[in-house]
């Protein structure tokens, strides 16, 4: 037997059920972002490595991002996220658009990572923006966008929670400290890093970073202050908003929040598991001139993505994702016998010329077989069309899950399948 070709590391087959929980997925996601006028948008799936160079980060850029030369020389990558090419394409049209702008997308992206749980290296990722906005209102509605969706799809603020902090927050704490302007973003990623090592190895790194041992005490205080929020005007006006808006329950602030990119400026968030389990649901924040950073005039903008692996293993791990059904099919019209086959046939056009998605029996077996069969891929209603039900142009309606059978006028049927089906 020749062995079967194995799949891409770190990539998906999508089986049926797997698209079902897909497409379930992104029409929540449509949902949510139309329910606060958003629009959809999309870019390429290749991009020039430079688009990600400026602004993105040299982990993401050097480590992270499928690179390749194409025929002409230019290096490619295979977009890693869709931020950049969200602010190229404003800058293109800067002139002639109206601000802000609400975009949302839902799109594979790639990065070349260590296949593990919650990380793959190919995934699907909602991306929701808005550009030409500079407010704590906007940073606000952005971070209500993912607790809606939380709450749409049924994950309680029991179970995930939106953590928020803020980079100028953040800055005002390290000017107290006097640590340089030039250690910030050094910094920024020692705090993202606090979680993954122990004390031990994470004061060791802060020490030869360049942290003198009161900078060093001093940032350990400020990260376990629970209160700071209050020292800044516009994360209490965030917080205040959602809690409004009856979604504080879903917010937590968390002064080691920081976020890898470069380019946030402002307010960053991200999602997680109560249970802490796996990576970060969603992340985001409010940068303050990425258009300009690729050529555009200044704007500053906030938004998030949320990528589709861990979410699913959240969703699953809650019991909050839809049965899967294995026929799109409401209706089955079976086959008697060969001779009834056009019969059959002409009934199932009928039923699909009236939107009614509908399976015909191709295959010749015994009507039992074919009832057996529509039960098991959960097909709710079944046709008999036998010489008898001919004669007397009627059909037989057989509803599985009640199991009520009736006799019903073929010039009646689509009416009586209708109601059946509502």
């Amino acid at each position: 037997m020749a062995q079967i070709i194995t799949s891409v590391k770190g990539t998906r087959d999508f089986y049926p059920e797997d698209m079902a929980v897909r497409n379930w997925i992104y029409q929540k996601m449509r949902e949510v972002s139309e329910l606060y006028g958003y629009v959809e948008f999309d870019g390429p799936f290749l991009e020039r490595i430079d688009l990600y160079a400026a602004k993105s980060g040299e982990e993401l850029v050097k480590e992270q991002a499928f690179v390749f030369p194409d025929r002409s020389g230019d290096l490619i990558t295979l977009r890693p996220e869709l931020t950049p090419s969200l602010a190229r394409m404003i800058a293109q049209k800067q002139k002639q658009l109206v601000f802000p702008q609400r975009w949302w997308s839902f799109g594979p992206f790639w990065r070349y990572e260590r296949p593990q749980k919650g990380r793959t290296r190919e995934f699907f990722q909602w991306n929701v923006d808005m550009l030409g906005a500079d407010s704590p209102e906007s940073d606000a509605e952005l971070i209500a966008v993912c607790a809606s969706f939380f709450k749409m799809v049924g994950l309680s603020p029991e179970q995930v929670k939106i953590y928020i902090n803020s980079r100028e927050l953040m800055d005002m704490v390290l000017r107290r400290l006097g640590i340089e302007p030039q250690l910030k973003m050094v910094i920024f990623r020692l705090i993202d890093k606090k979680d993954k090592l122990s004390s031990q190895e994470w004061q060791d790194l802060a020490l030869s970073m360049g942290l003198t041992q009161s900078q060093f005490s001093g940032l350990k205080d400020a990260l376990n202050d629970r209160n700071l929020w209050k020292e800044t005007d516009s994360l209490m006006r965030i917080i205040n908003i959602l809690e409004k808006m009856n979604l504080g329950k879903y917010i937590v602030f968390d002064p080691q929040i920081i976020r890898g990119l470069d380019y946030y400026t402002g307010v960053v968030f991200e999602a997680r598991d109560m249970d802490k389990e796996g990576r970060a649901i969603l992340g985001g924040g409010h940068y303050g001139n990425l258009v300009g950073d690729v050529g555009g005039e200044l704007l500053p903008g906030v938004g998030f993505a949320m990528g589709d692996v861990m979410l699913r293993l959240v969703l699953e791990k809650y019991n909050c994702l839809p049965e899967f059904l294995n026929t799109s099919a409401k209706v089955m019209v079976t086959v008697f016998d060969d001779s009834l086959y056009f019969d059959s046939l002409e009934v199932a056009n009928q039923l699909r010329n009236a939107n009614i998605p509908t399976i015909l029996v191709n295959d010749k077996q015994k009507i039992q077989k074919q009832f057996k069969f529509a039960d098991r891929i959960g097909i709710p209603i079944v046709l008999v069309l036998g010489p008898e039900e001919k004669i007397n142009n009627q059909i037989t309606v057989k509803n599985l899950k009640t199991r009520n059978q009736e006799n019903v006028v073929i010039d009646n049927l689509v009416i009586f399948i209708k109601d059946q089906l509502a």
